[in-house]
């Protein structure tokens, strides 16, 4: 099953060292309103609070039509939190604290009925990592298209 969103700004602006799943907290409408891909993971990050609690921050999800009417209040930037074990916590304050890491939202899928969401460990790329990552994408393409006949 093909996610339902995907940030394609992460991959471009930071260099992923480590990937991790974690499972997110969400209304019944929400849920709703993610399997039908109202969601956008743009400019979204996630953050460990000193309390231990893993959140995803800045996160649209669109209201569920339907539900809409019912709800008079709702926030689709709200911080929504992140499922994940202690263990898996623990070893993330440490490394996301590290000089320049943050942890970033790659993806939003289904697994076995579940929305789950894939964080990446990342480091932000300077302007010439950029470019040299332009470079090969453009030679993948090149050659690509030389060989077909």
């Amino acid at each position: 099953m093909p996610p339902f969103a995907v940030n394609k700004k992460a991959l471009y602006n930071y260099e992923i060292t480590e990937r991790l799943e974690a499972g997110i907290k969400l209304t019944g409408p929400e849920v709703k309103s993610v399997k039908q891909g109202q969601v956008s993971l743009a400019g979204s990050y996630a953050r460990i609070t000193p309390y231990g609690e893993a959140l995803l921050i800045n996160a649209t999800i669109s209201a569920y039509p339907p539900a809409a009417q019912a709800q008079t209040h709702y926030d689709p930037h709200r911080d929504r939190t992140l499922l994940l074990s202690k263990q898996e916590i623990a070893s993330l304050i440490g490394k996301s604290q590290a000089a320049g890491r943050t942890l970033i939202p790659l993806s939003i899928y289904s697994k076995r009925g579940l929305i789950k969401v894939e964080l990446g460990l990342g480091r932000g790329k300077k302007e010439h990592d950029k470019r040299e990552a332009i470079k090969k994408r453009e030679m993948k393409r090149h050659l690509r298209t030389r060989m077909l006949p």
